[in-house]
């Protein structure tokens, strides 16, 4: 076996929804990609999707980072088929049991997305030549050869990097269409592949949790990834404009992005779970910090989602992190894939027991 192409991760979420649909609700996309694509996500869960709390599963926004598609692939079918067998699940060294299994489907819905950029992992399997391609495929308006925009730069969380962080900060952000890696496109949520994501939130008010799942640091991150946290001073915060010229320096006498310290004490928890899980498996320690821990960032995921709350207090709060797994490959051999599939499995598993607790 091999890494799963877009069309078999296509195939392999409705295979599952057909083999299940006591548990399962397969959800359209709204928005096709540049590409022409349509992509799905599975609901896990017996309950419906307005009736309990929720977790987004986030995999693929990152073209070349193969191994969280297949890893979310995993998961799904691990869970459903545990669930109708009434068995629990084993990753190596870390076990849950068959009434772990029923808490989390019968007590939550998971929203697993696979593969939010399927242009883009289509031209990464596709040639050789640019399989650490990144971004995704959205063509350039004058035809030129500068195409694809990152879409984890391009969610609308302080997504005009030039004029709200410090010219000093050394944000992970770029307005040139040129930029291979991190061009954050022409304006906020400007993709589909962001729009779908968005669409999730707006659309299932019960989703309270999201995980993007990337590669390969390893590290699990949470909440914020565009300054130091701090818990004292509310007014400092990504709304206010008065700190545009300071963000992103880490500089504790100037600025730090506010967080509840109940909030703080959450995400910490639930980050060390995760990683616990991880290290049980065989061995392997993901560690835990701050998404600014690994550098500054606007326009991601994890942070708009956690920052919807504070920009419209009429949404609900969703604590957001990042995984990043594996080590040094964004393209392991299918041996050791296979090893970090488990170790994301584990990872997401525990983090679901967690919060269905």
């Amino acid at each position: 076996m091999d890494y799963l192409n877009v069309e078999e991760i296509e195939s392999a979420i409705q295979s599952l929804a057909t083999a299940y649909p006591a548990s399962t609700e397969l959800i359209t996309s709204p928005n096709l990609t540049h590409e022409g694509r349509q992509t799905h996500v599975l609901r896990v869960g017996v309950k419906p999707a307005s009736a309990v709390d929720a977790v987004l599963i986030l995999g693929g926004v990152h073209a070349r980072e193969w191994v969280p598609p297949d890893a979310l692939i995993s998961i799904a079918a691990d869970l459903l088929e545990a669930y109708v067998l009434g068995t629990g699940l084993v990753y190596h060294g870390q076990r849950f049991a068959a009434d772990n299994i029923k808490q989390i489907l019968e007590t939550l819905n998971l929203f697993i997305y696979p593969c939010v950029n399927p242009d883009g992992r289509h031209h990464s399997q596709t040639y050789d030549c640019d399989n650490l391609w990144r971004k995704n495929r959205r063509p350039n308006p004058s035809g030129g050869n500068c195409i694809g925009v990152d879409i984890n730069r391009n969610f609308d969380f302080l997504w005009d990097h030039l004029t709200k962080f410090s010219p000093n900060s050394g944000v992970s952000a770029s307005n040139d269409p040129c930029d291979m890696n991190v061009y954050r496109g022409p304006s906020p949520a400007s993709e589909p592949e962001t729009q779908n994501v968005v669409w999730l939130l707006d659309t299932y008010p019960k989703i309270n949790w999201h995980i993007d799942v990337h590669s390969v640091v390893p590290v699990i991150l949470h909440s914020w990834g565009s300054d130091r946290n701090q818990t004292a001073e509310p007014t400092q915060s990504f709304l206010n404009n008065a700190f545009d010229t300071v963000r992103g320096l880490a500089n504790a006498a100037v600025y730090g992005e506010y967080i509840a310290q109940d909030d703080l004490n959450l995400i910490k928890t639930l980050s060390n779970r995760m990683n616990e899980a991880v290290k049980a498996v065989r061995g392997e320690n993901y560690s835990v910090d701050q998404a600014f821990g690994l550098y500054p960032t606007s326009g991601a995921s994890d942070d708009y989602a956690f920052s919807r709350h504070f920009a419209d207090p009429s949404k609900n709060k969703i604590y957001a992190f990042t995984v990043e797994c594996g080590r040094k490959e964004f393209q392991p051999t299918w041996m050791e894939a296979k090893e970090v599939i488990l170790e994301v499995s584990a990872g997401l598993v525990a983090f679901c027991l967690a919060v269905s607790e």
